[in-house]
């Protein structure tokens, strides 16, 4: 008996171990990296508060080119990492070819929709955020000029520019000066390139720039508040990268969608299927604290507040970029 005992201990300090990887977590960054300030960072900010809140560790990756990702999404599914988070849609083809092999694991994409019973698709209205930032840059401008820099040149980020239009037009903007870094992932990580854009902007008459362009925003952000200007931030709140020249930024709640995932593989509760988060699922907002309040004056935040209420009761309807390409505002 003694030894039939000792025998079982031993198997399950075997199976221990094994059961612990299983349970344990995982997140793919996408390109421009964990610390971009923006996307990926918001992400990254949400396994973090995970790992705060239940003592329980995960792992990471930070792809640095396209072909890296079905190695890295596959050796994680190897490993039995549970649930496994990829930040961006540009996962989207490794993750239909992994998710298959693996019907047993977890897995959740942002910024995109993969049909698998196993797979979490974390979608945002990011037009309806964008339109309440989009009122505040009306508002805040002089000139009444106010424009958009957008990064990679997608329908994702033109769902952010058109209702970043609509918003402006709303208050009282005659005029929204539209450009993209570019047609590449380069677009997402060219600081320089956003700077020299957002200067061209002001100089064509801007003085309120957006920019969702991951962290090429950052040099957006640096190059208005040179010029006097004010820009608006993206995705993470970075309204202290610029503390009183960041008029707000468009919050969008990657680090919640990261955060729930992860409990919910925790709690044993996590589910598949489409998730579209707008303002009324708590998905998008707008930012204010301590390092913009001074920007907002009550008529604005009054402005803003109104819209919003009226978005979430379904009485003001935020256009999208629709099917041939073209932002109905």
């Amino acid at each position: 008996m003694k030894r039939i005992v000792l025998g079982l201990l031993a198997a399950t300090a075997m199976v221990l171990p094994a059961f612990a990887a299983d349970v344990q977590p995982a997140i793919l960054y996408d390109l421009g990296g964990k610390f971009d300030k923006s996307f990926n960072e918001a992400a990254y900010h949400g396994a973090e508060k995970f790992k705060t809140e239940t003592g329980t560790a995960y792992v990471e990756f930070e792809v640095s080119n396209a072909s890296q990702r079905e190695q890295a999404l596959r050796r994680f599914a190897e490993d039995g990492r549970n649930p496994i988070v990829m930040a961006g849609f540009a996962w989207e083809d490794a993750l239909k070819v992994v998710a298959k092999e693996y019907p047993d694991l977890n897995f959740a994409i942002i910024d995109d929709a993969v049909d698998l019973p196993n797979v979490r698709s974390l979608v945002f209205k990011e037009n309806e955020g964008s339109y309440l930032v989009g009122i505040l840059a009306a508002m805040a401008s002089k000139t009444k000029k106010v424009s958009f820099i957008g990064g990679m040149d997608i329908p994702l980020i033109r769902k952010f520019e058109c209702g970043y239009v609509g918003g402006a037009k709303s208050a009282g903007a005659t005029d929204v000066i539209q450009n993209m870094t570019g047609d590449t992932p380069a677009a997402w990580n060219d600081p320089a390139k956003g700077g020299e854009i957002a200067k061209t902007q002001i100089d064509q008459g801007s003085d309120v720039v957006y920019a969702a362009a991951g962290g090429t925003g950052v040099g957006v952000l640096q190059a208005a508040a040179d010029a006097g200007k004010l820009g608006i931030g993206v995705d993470s709140n970075q309204n202290g990268l610029q503390p009183g020249k960041v008029l707000t930024s468009m919050m969008k709640r990657v680090d919640v969608a990261v955060y729930t995932a992860f409990m919910d593989g925790k709690n044993g509760t996590f589910k598949g299927g489409l998730q579209n988060l707008g303002l009324k699922e708590g998905g998008v907002d707008y930012a204010l604290d301590d390092n913009n309040k001074a920007l907002v004056t009550d008529e604005m935040k009054a402005a803003v507040e109104k819209a919003k209420a009226d978005i979430i009761a379904g009485k003001l309807e935020v256009h999208d970029y629709t099917a041939d390409n073209a932002c109905p505002y």
